[in-house]
């Protein structure tokens, strides 16, 4: 009787359940397409067209099946099957027109990207996540012609360079406030939650016009989620082989009907000591570091934003610790930063806003048995302006910024005497700009600003954008013109290990650096006839420097010296991007970078320090829709650059080997809710030389003999006159490691 019943399960099982061969053939334009994307809705069954566009599918068991058909550059198509053997015969997909990005930092207003007359890079998350880190200053050495430059090989500290240029000439801002200058520039990119960035964008080329002091080389601009358009819950945590752990999370909630709000969390810590280059120094610094955001909106009108980050950061030799901190018994540079942080915006109408921030930056450190305590409070505000009158888009604004430094070295001394002054700037400035429609096909923007340092006086920077492009902006040909500048802001936590003792000497009235850059800019849009689009970006540009400031720490090694270049400092260079979204899920961003620069003082022409000539960067995904799986393989490639050495004597080369950085990632998805990601970072196992810290077996130069004037002098133990130096490093003592994450997100 069992048996029977079974054999009725079965057979009423088989009565009910129904196989489905569905079948078709893709056109674009009336054209086969090879490798669009078939596959059954909410299931793993799917397939790609063959070179006739042909496809083929059997299962069965799948109650109201629905087949989705996609292709990158066209409008996706949804069939439902109705029966078990169904040929749809002839699908012709129609072309997308592509969604355009929306951008601000060209123009302070939201503009289409192919409508802003300045050219602003965009890079989503979905860019970053193809190579997580663990801080945004690590991410950004994915983007062409923007180099994270690592400038300390003990306290892994560092800048962001865009084409060729100083950090220091580099703006960051969050959410178009500026956060990150002078002593934070160090910091500041650290420890923002990486889940609640929305996008980043790039702005190439002077910015002073807009943004002023430091806007030299270029704006980055971090652009951080609205809470409307947030996950309810977002985690996302990776840890890798050597022992790193990082957490980003982020929460939406609702303090009342009109308040709307998001957390944002970021935890690091890296407590594991390697030395694998054996130089007896840490070969990644040890961090512990918690930052936490918080973002508020009002009905569109009103939002405020607070972060808070504390870190404590160590490098130096193994088995330093704590109870060595500002000693001369193991050298260790250890660094205790505590940040707050407040910005936001007010919209009084459509056409007038109100834009503050504020910052409050405190370090301790330790550099070796050199102490520095630092403080640095930065208050901005803004009010904006702006109406459209006939072809006109007028835009103008009144900006006021106060900046506040003080620090226990020579740096904030009294000139005349040994008392500590601390350093403080008021910067009030103007600026206007109109944005002109010619026509449908050419766009004029004219800006102009003034501000008036309270101690180098009036300053003036001038901008013009020109854009010219087709009917369907499928290519685009924009010139650029405009001045950036510098206030002398020296004051910076870079000179401190050197100024314990050193008089700091300013040889006359320091004068702002300005630049004046020219850029000229092509892009191509380019619809591939079997799918897919290309996207082509070419730019050349040149910077002209004047009043430079470089210290020199060589003429004297008992003091820094300040001094404006009396000659000129240029940067010339041209850059290609090109992003293919290619068939059968690839995807490919390519990027490369030449830069020509020198220094030209007295007829005498010399490269600067650690300037490379050639950046590559590369992006290749290559995704299985159906199977939830993307691969992507992600890289840089830097040119040689000139290194410090320590005088003639100094055996170690002049300038640094080209070097690769290749990393690759594979990702699960599943249910669209959980990603599971892993890969390698650092493939080809590249590191710096272990000789790139001078003398490391003798920090504090005690086996050293020097000459009344300071200078080493070479003995049978130290022929060539080398003392502890650290500052011969270009790139992180990191080697391969391994890594694996998880992203999820609830709704």
């Amino acid at each position: 009787m069992r048996f029977n019943f079974l054999l009725f399960l079965l057979v009423f099982q088989l009565s009910h359940s129904q196989d489905f061969k569905v079948s078709g053939t893709v056109l674009s334009q009336g054209q086969p397409v090879t490798s669009a994307s078939v596959y059954v809705k909410d299931s793993n069954i799917g397939t790609s067209t063959n070179i006739e566009g042909r496809f083929t599918l059997l299962f069965s068991n799948i109650k109201n099946p629905i087949l989705i058909i996609s292709l990158i550059g066209h409008k996706t198509q949804i069939k439902k099957i109705n029966n078990g053997s169904t040929d749809f015969g002839a699908i012709k997909l129609e072309l997308e027109e592509p969604l355009e990005e929306i951008v601000v930092s060209g123009t302070l207003k939201p503009v289409s990207k192919p409508d802003s007359p300045v050219p602003v890079e965009v890079y989503g998350q979905r860019f970053f996540n193809a190579n997580p880190t663990a801080s945004i200053f690590d991410a950004l050495e994915n983007i062409n012609g923007v180099r994270s430059q690592l400038n300390c090989s003990i306290c892994s500290t560092g800048s962001v360079n865009i084409n060729g240029q100083e950090g220091s000439y580099t703006m960051v801002l969050i959410d178009g406030f500026p956060m990150v200058s002078g002593l934070s520039s160090v910091y500041g990119l650290s420890g923002i939650p990486q889940a609640l960035i929305e996008r980043i964008e790039v702005v190439k080329g002077p910015a002073s016009t807009i943004y002023g002091s430091e806007a030299v080389a270029g704006v980055i601009n971090l652009i951080t989620k609205l809470p409307e358009n947030t996950d309810k819950l977002t985690v996302d945590s990776f840890v890798s082989a050597w022992g790193e752990i990082n957490t980003d999370l982020a929460y939406k909630y609702q303090l009342s009907e009109k308040i709307s709000a998001i957390l944002g969390i970021n935890y690091f810590i890296y407590s594991n000591p390697i030395d694998n280059n054996k130089d007896g120094f840490t070969d990644l610094t040890l961090q512990d570091r918690i930052s936490i955001f918080n973002k508020f909106s009002l009905s569109n009108k009103f939002s405020i934003a607070t972060r808070f980050v504390y870190e404590d950061r160590w490098g130096g030799q193994m088995g330093w610790l704590p109870v060595h901190r500002g000693t001369d018994i193991l050298y260790g540079e250890s660094i205790i930063t505590s940040r707050f942080e407040f910005f936001g915006k007010y919209q009084f109408s459509k056409n007038l806003s109100f834009q503050y921030s504020f910052n409050d930056h405190n370090q301790n450190a330790a550099y070796g048995k050199i102490l520095l305590k630092a403080y640095q409070t930065i208050g901005f505000g803004q009010l904006v302006w702006n109406k459209k009158i006939a072809k006109h888009e007028l835009l103008m604004g009144m900006a006021y910024r106060f900046t506040q430094y003080d620090d226990n070295t020579t740096a904030t001394f009294n000139n005349f005497s040994t008392q500590n002054l601390a350093s403080k700037t008021n910067l009030p400035g103007i600026f206007i700009q109109n944005q002109t429609q010619i026509n449908p096909r050419n766009n004029l923007l004219l800006g102009l600003r003034l501000d008036r340092n309270s101690i180098h006086g009036n300053i003036l920077t001038p901008r013009i954008n020109y854009k010219i492009n087709n009917i369907d902006k499928s290519s685009i040909l924009r010139f650029s013109a405009g001045t950036g500048y510098r206030v002398a802001h020296i004051f910076t936590e870079d000179h401190a290990a050197l100024t314990g003792a050193r008089e700091v000497v300013f040889l006359k009235d320091l004068k702002p650096e300005k630049s004046w850059n020219t850029n000229l800019n092509f892009v191509q849009k380019l619809y591939l006839k079997k799918g897919g689009i290309i996207d082509l970006d070419f730019s050349l540009f040149t910077y002209h420097f004047s009043n430079k400031i470089i210290p020199d720490y060589e003429t004297d090694p008992n003091k820094i010296i300040y001094d404006n270049l009396a000659g000129k400092s240029t940067s010339n260079g041209l850059s290609i991007n090109v992003n293919l979204f290619a068939l059968g899920g690839l995807r490919m961003n390519l990027g490369a970078t030449y830069i020509d620069t020198y220094v030209n003082e007295k007829g005498i022409k010399t490269i600067p320090f650690l300037s490379e000539r050639f950046q590559g960067v590369w992006k290749i995904e290559k995704k299985w829709i159906a199977n939830g799986l993307r691969l992507d393989f992600t890289g840089t490639t830097t040119g040689a650059m000139r290194l410090p050495k320590l005088g003639d004597l100094d055996p170690r080369p002049s300038y640094s080997d080209p070097y690769n950085i290749l990393n690759v990632q594979l990702t699960k998805t599943w249910n669209n809710t959980i990603e599971y990601y892993g890969g390698i970072k650092n493939i080809l196992n590249f590191v710096p030389p272990s000789y790139s810290i001078a003398r490391p077996f003798d920090p504090f130069d005690r086996e050293v003999i020097f000459d009344e004037y300071g200078n080493a002098l070479p003995t049978s133990g130290n022929p060539h006159a080398m003392t502890f130096d650290p500052t011969y490093v270009y790139t992180s003592n990191q080697g391969i490691r391994f890594f694996f994450g998880v992203r999820w997100k609830y709704n």
